[in-house]
């Protein structure tokens, strides 16, 4: 008598194929919708393993400098939102390890003095991340600073440096791309590397990942590559994955670290719903959720998927916890 996994997996492979379609469609509608690009490629290449703490300061002004310019393209083609932001980050104060304008664009922000960090957490933000939503709270910049405040607030006497990394081409939620791994592979990569210079800028800081919806992939890929053949793991003591689709891990063993690993899915999130399978190179297969999956479940509250780093949630909350390695303090799912 066939075992009841045997008779699930037709539904499995309709399912899968439903998926398929469902793709093919999402192509046809977007193809055809990229644009002349107008701005210019940054003069400051994104942070590399070399990275040293006296070239913080020089780094910071020249990739001022590229932002500056990028602004001034936006107002000479009109393109409004673009310009606002952009004025924003010129504001006093903020400094930006790397920037560049083209496409949705990209941006790494710290937040406080990365040399002089006890901690340094870096916050992975998911699908739809762009120049023109990176303040907000939902997506990485606005969310690295809520962190920051509320880290403070939770450990006064610690000094914690917190990055907001769109350091990769994150995949628009109505394209082809957010429904499989390829933009995840290659931000992979660049997330290996930056991690490498971040522990060059400080190896006494201790660095946790914070990773959400696709860019729980983005950390999966990168722990699972950086500790294959080999070569060194994640120089990490803390990841979170959050709002997550899945990995394309089958465990938290995948991700070849010796970090402590969360997971967290607050109870308005649409993630919840999505078939946790991987076929065809489409999905991402387990829930980092699941017990099967080995991650310890941290309490992320009732928000919807985008209210993780909301200001006064209890996600937040916990988020900066793991951030600061107080793991006794965080309350449990």
């Amino acid at each position: 008598m066939p075992s009841l996994a045997d008779r699930r997996r037709p539904y499995r492979l309709r399912r899968a194929a439903a998926v398929v379609a469902a793709l093919a469609a999402i192509g046809a509608l977007t193809a055809g919708t990229s644009r002349a690009e107008v701005y210019a490629p940054p003069s400051v290449a994104p942070a590399a393993p070399d990275l040293t703490a006296p070239a913080l300061t020089s780094r910071y002004a020249a990739v001022r400098d590229d932002i500056g310019r990028a602004r001034a393209t936006a107002e000479r083609v009109r393109d409004g939102g673009r310009a606002r932001a952009l004025s924003r980050f010129l504001a006093p104060g903020r400094t930006f390890l790397s920037f560049d304008a083209r496409g949705e664009g990209r941006a790494v922000e710290v937040v406080g003095d990365l040399a002089r960090a006890d901690r340094i957490a870096v916050v992975v933000p998911g699908a739809d991340g762009s120049l023109t939503n990176f303040d907000s709270w939902k997506w990485a910049g606005g969310g690295a600073r809520a962190l920051s405040r509320q880290a403070a607030s939770s450990a006064p006497g610690t000094r914690l440096a917190v990055v907001a990394w769109l350091g990769y081409a994150s995949p628009s939620t109505r394209s082809a791309a957010v429904l499989t791994a390829g933009r995840a592979g290659t931000g992979a990569r660049e997330l290996r590397r930056f991690v490498t210079g971040l522990h060059r800028v400080n190896g006494r800081a201790g660095i946790g990942l914070l990773c959400h919806s696709y860019g729980t992939v983005v950390c999966a890929k990168a722990g699972a590559g950086a500790g294959r053949d080999g070569a060194p793991g994640l120089p990490v003591d803390e990841i979170a994955l959050y709002g997550s689709p899945g990995t394309t891990l089958d465990d938290a063993a995948g991700l070849r670290t010796r970090a402590r690993v969360w997971a967290g899915r607050s109870g308005g999130d649409w993630t919840r719903f999505v078939p946790k399978i991987r076929f065809a190179g489409l999905g991402f297969g387990r829930d980092p959720v699941s017990p099967a999956f080995g991650a310890a479940r941290f309490d992320a509250g009732t928000g919807p998927h985008s209210a993780y780093l909301k200001p006064g949630s209890p996600s937040l909350r916990n988020l900066a916890l793991i951030a600061l390695a107080r793991d006794s303090e965080v309350t449990h799912a």
